[in-house]
């Protein structure tokens, strides 16, 4: 297959015909890096964003920041091109020390175009308990379909973080699971709704936690989800219905004003 020329020592660099995606994907996951600090979901160099690049006729890629790098110097060109078993391709830096779990998660589950990763204060305090969120709010009902389980412990620099994200996200209809002692992984059909779902996450948990110290929070039936769920989906906001999550857009779809 032929492949981009130019490209640094030790990255093969992407095939043409994608190449175009490949540059609107790396300015695309740098804007939205922007949203974790913004929303105060990270410190310093904490969490990830990636989203994967679909190559009709080949392997599909991602793309995800580099390892270590401030927010501040996330640049389009800053962005790292991986494949699905983490190699980089594209790119003078190494990837973000998650790329494995992001690239598991991608290997095994095709309808999802975006992952991220955060270290927000309540969600991740859930995590250090290794307790679930129970379903207490509608808002949750919308956005999560219900409870936001924990998924195990497991060691970073491997796949063993993504392995545990898919097991875990098998048994729930939920976009977010809590990494036990880790922090919050969140997926979606792009990266922009990966990122939605872990602002959205980091904002029921500390709800959920307040609502604690004043009592038990009551959780709702789970037929009240469901519908809560379908009238989010089918009824809400100005289109009709919200993005399904099997439903993975183009890349001219996927764009965000900057």
């Amino acid at each position: 297959m032929t492949t981009t020329t130019g490209r640094p020592d030790g990255a093969r660099g992407v095939p043409l015909h994608v190449a175009n995606d490949v540059r609107r994907t790396r300015e695309v996951v740098a804007l939205l890096h922007a949203e974790l600090p913004r929303w105060g979901l990270v410190v310093w160099t904490a969490g990830n964003v990636s989203q994967r690049v679909r190559v009709p006729g080949g392997e599909d890629l991602l793309v995800i920041k580099p390892s270590g790098v401030t927010y501040d110097d996330l640049t389009a060109e800053a962005m790292v091109v991986c494949d699905l078993d983490g190699n980089r391709v594209l790119g003078d830096r190494s990837p973000s020390s998650d790329t494995a779990a992001h690239a598991y998660v991608y290997r095994n589950r095709p309808e999802v175009g975006g992952v991220v990763h955060t270290h927000s204060t309540y969600a991740t305090a859930w995590a250090a308990r290794a307790e679930p969120i129970p379903c207490v709010l509608t808002m949750m009902a919308d956005e999560f379909v219900g409870s936001i389980p924990v998924g195990p412990f497991a060691v970073i620099g491997d796949d063993s973080i993504g392995r545990g994200i898919v097991e875990t996200l098998a048994g729930s209809r939920s976009p977010a699971v809590l990494m036990r002692n880790h922090g919050p992984f969140t997926v979606g059909a792009d990266a922009r709704a990966a990122v939605k779902a872990a602002v959205m996450l980091e904002e029921v948990a500390r709800t959920v936690h307040v609502a604690r110290q004043l009592g038990e929070p009551v959780e709702i039936d789970p037929a009240a989800i469901d519908s809560l769920y379908s009238r989010y989906r089918h009824v809400y906001g100005q289109g009709g219905s919200t993005p399904a999550p099997e439903a993975t857009p183009t890349i001219e779809q996927q764009e965000i004003d900057a």
